[in-house]
């Protein structure tokens, strides 16, 4: 469902909060269970902090904290600077948005989008020339006088998010709003929703388990397991400096090569995480560039996934890597096939180096 709790009252523009997000030592236990453990985490004003993590990690339970509909059991939570921690959700400067629309379909889109200042006793005036610049927002004002069952899925959950949006929240909570939608929707959502956030400039804090959704909406991405934050910093970050085995596997293919074989490659024994498209492919005569290593092996298996072609090979010394090949010509790679010998190599500075 779509939750559009009232937002406290918009101060002017130049008294408005900053829209920060500070938790400090957040736990949350149900009962005997920790979801969340000590957890602390800073979100910048305008911000775009993607909360990643697989099915009960605690994402989501960080999120509700935020939003209010769970309680805190210790810590204390910050929105623009000020103690949120026993602040009931309707006062609270935040709206969320979640999977199900929840529009009624008795209404039109312009008196959806509405409702909430409707509430408020907004005058009706007042009521249309906002209600109209939030349809403009999300590109959507041609549709006012529709009914939500006449929209596509991509057309509700923008109406949704305008929904939340016309009350002038510091922080918009986002909590898998694009579950539902199919794949190509949901694509040409992500680019959408970050045109939103970037044009009304307000801080967004949005769950999420699909990595590559993540990697491709956020400014930051906080990567959760077990009740923390495994690891913290931009897409870019997390994805070619992953800091944990975790992050290493769960962002993606990653290749782990660690102990006496990367003593022995590079005389560092701590593993190296590897991600397939740094994998050079070349026959086994072939020249290595200064300063790369190798691993020999056969081609046991090749995949084509469009874009891009996996290879996986089984190295001499008894472990598989996978190597990744972007499809940028046609039949370019026909040289390679299964039972091929070739040496699997890549450059050292494009490895993560894990503890």
């Amino acid at each position: 469902m779509i939750a559009t709790a009232p937002a406290a009252p918009a101060a002017p523009e130049a008294t408005r909060p900053d829209g920060t997000v500070t938790l400090s030592g957040v736990t949350k236990s149900f009962g005997e269970f920790t979801a969340v453990r000590d957890l602390d985490l800073e979100v910048a004003s305008g911000e775009f902090l993607s909360m990643l993590g697989p099915s009960g990690s605690g994402k989501t339970t960080v999120l509700r904290m935020i939003a209010g509909f769970e309680d805190v059991t210790g810590g204390s939570i910050r929105l623009s600077g000020v103690d949120v921690t026993r602040t009931p959700p309707h006062a609270r400067p935040v709206n969320t948005v979640f999977q199900d629309y929840a529009l009624f379909p008795h209404l039109t889109i312009a008196d959806n989008v509405g409702y909430g200042l409707r509430v408020r006793g907004e005058g009706k005036a007042a009521r249309a020339a906002r209600v109209q610049t939030s349809l403009e927002q999300v590109r959507l004002d041609h549709v006012a006088d529709r009914l939500p069952h006449q929209l596509s899925g991509g057309q509700r959950q923008r109406i949704a998010l305008a929904r939340a949006l016309i009350l002038r929240p510091q922080v918009l909570l986002l909590d898998e709003p694009l579950g539902a939608l199919d794949k190509q929707l949901r694509e040409q959502m992500q680019i959408e929703l970050k045109q939103i956030q970037r044009e009304v400039g307000i801080t967004f804090v949005f769950v999420t388990h699909d990595q590559e959704e993540a990697l491709t909406l956020s400014d930051r991405v906080a990567v959760f397991n077990g009740g923390r934050i495994e690891q913290i910093g931009t897409a870019r970050d997390v994805y070619e400096r992953p800091q944990t085995e975790f992050v290493a596997r769960f962002l993606g293919l990653s290749n782990l090569i660690g102990g006496d074989l990367a003593e022995r490659l590079t005389g560092d024994r701590r593993t190296m995480s590897v991600r397939p498209e740094r994998m050079r492919l070349i026959d086994r005569e072939g020249t290595l560039a200064a300063g790369e290593v190798a691993l020999d092996g056969t081609i046991s298996e090749i995949v084509y996934t469009g874009p891009a072609t996996r290879y996986l090979v089984a190295t001499d010394v008894g472990i598989d890597l996978i190597a990744e090949r972007p499809n940028t010509r046609h039949g370019a790679d026909d040289d390679l096939a299964r039972g091929h010998h070739v040496r699997a190599a890549w450059s050292p500075g494009h490895a993560a180096r894990l503890p």
